[in-house]
């Protein structure tokens, strides 16, 4: 059996959210607890920076004589300007004041290298639920699992991190700036297609909270975010909605007709969205949740559980996958046969292939290394 990540596109899982600070702080909730996407689960006031005055140099002492010039102590809390250390001599005909540069609290004040080392006031951390759901498990001083009935789709790359709301349906291939209007504020907008050029930009202007699509341009990206697509993890930009692709680069590819209903399915419903990307150590896709919490209880048997781990699955026979290579990019298909000899490359390397029946019927080998697992539910 072979591995490669996959895409989950299903229409009722049981999606759990692993919610934790950096750092250990208070948790505020509990299981059992009811939560919406906007419940801080956990809170912490992280630390700001150090900040080092030399204080002895710019007053015109020596370190050692530092003590005695200081009229701030230890734990004061200063404010920006405010005198920490002052030096007077020649009855007052030469003055020398060291400030503090910001903010802050006074935390050490050394006689060794004569500086007075100040920490910025610390700035509240808080996480929220991210999903609508029930806490089920709850780690002390660290966060806790939410837990919710919901459709859960992948997409291939993303921009933007969390955010929810209604999502708004655009019966559009091709998303034009004309298509966004005021509706669209705070809505998450879904479109079959791709866009236009500007089109992005238009929708961040309006307040759209996030935009779905089959594809997009690299040039078209590169300019809404203004710099070149990185190859790290994506989910901070701050470029004013999240975005999720989910076919590919390019500008022909549309949304395989499950997913797209899919989306019909929900439309107007509330969805918590992240466009956080990852392609190496450890795969992160981006993801749109669906809460369905009406969902009864016996309609869950057997249905996935979706947690925060990587989502990968095995290559079989009649495995759903995505050709992510040429000259079949973007076809879907399925796994007929997996061959257990290495076979000849294009690029004249043996490796290991599949065969795959395309949507039109025709059969093609590709690399194993080439194709991505679509997972979904009818």
């Amino acid at each position: 059996m072979a591995y490669t990540p996959g895409l989950k596109r299903l229409a009722l899982a049981l999606v759990r959210k692993t919610r934790v600070l950096p750092v250990r702080g208070k948790v505020l909730t509990k299981v059992g607890d009811k939560v919406s996407a906007d419940t801080v689960i956990a809170e912490v006031m992280i630390p700001g920076p150090p900040v080092i005055v030399n204080a002895a140099s710019q007053i015109g002492v020596e370190p050692d004589e530092l003590a005695l010039f200081v009229v701030k102590k230890e734990g004061d809390k200063v404010r920006k300007g405010e005198t920490l250390a002052k030096y007077r001599a020649f009855w007052g005909l030469m003055n020398k004041e060291s400030a503090a540069p910001i903010d802050g609290v006074v935390e050490h004040i050394s006689n060794m290298s004569g500086q007075i080392i100040l920490r910025e006031s610390p700035t509240p951390l808080a996480v929220k639920a991210y999903i609508p759901g029930n806490v089920i498990q709850v780690m002390q001083d660290e966060g806790a699992v939410v837990e919710t009935p919901a459709a859960f789709i992948q997409g291939i790359f993303g921009i933007g991190g969390e955010t929810h709301g209604e999502m708004r349906m655009l019966e559009r291939d091709v998303l034009r700036v004309s298509d966004l209007s005021d509706e669209c504020r705070g809505k998450i907008v879904i479109v079959r297609g791709t866009t236009e050029t500007g089109a992005l930009r238009k929708a961040a202007t309006i307040g759209a909270k996030a935009l779905v699509i089959a594809c997009i341009e690299e040039k078209e990206l590169s300019e809404f975010m203004g710099s070149e697509i990185g190859v790290a993890i994506t989910g901070s930009e701050n470029v004013g909605l999240t975005l999720i692709v989910t076919e590919g680069f390019g500008k022909e590819l549309v949304m395989p007709e499950r997913t797209y209903e899919l989306f019909q399915r929900f439309q107007g419903h509330e969805a918590s969205i992240n466009g956080a990307t990852q392609i190496r150590a450890g795969v992160i896709r981006p993801e749109i949740i669906i809460p369905q919490p009406h969902v009864e209880t016996g309609q869950l048997k057997g249905v996935d559980v979706v947690d925060t781990s990587t989502l990968s699955e095995g290559l079989r026979p009649g495995t759903r996958i995505r050709i992510i290579s040429n000259p079949h990019f973007g076809a879907l298909g399925k796994v007929i046969d997996l061959p257990s000899e290495p076979q000849m490359s294009a690029t004249e390397s043996k490796v290991r292939v599949l065969e795959a029946e395309l949507l039109d019927g025709k059969r093609v080998f590709v690399p194993r290394a080439n194709v991505e697992i679509l997972e979904e539910q009818p």
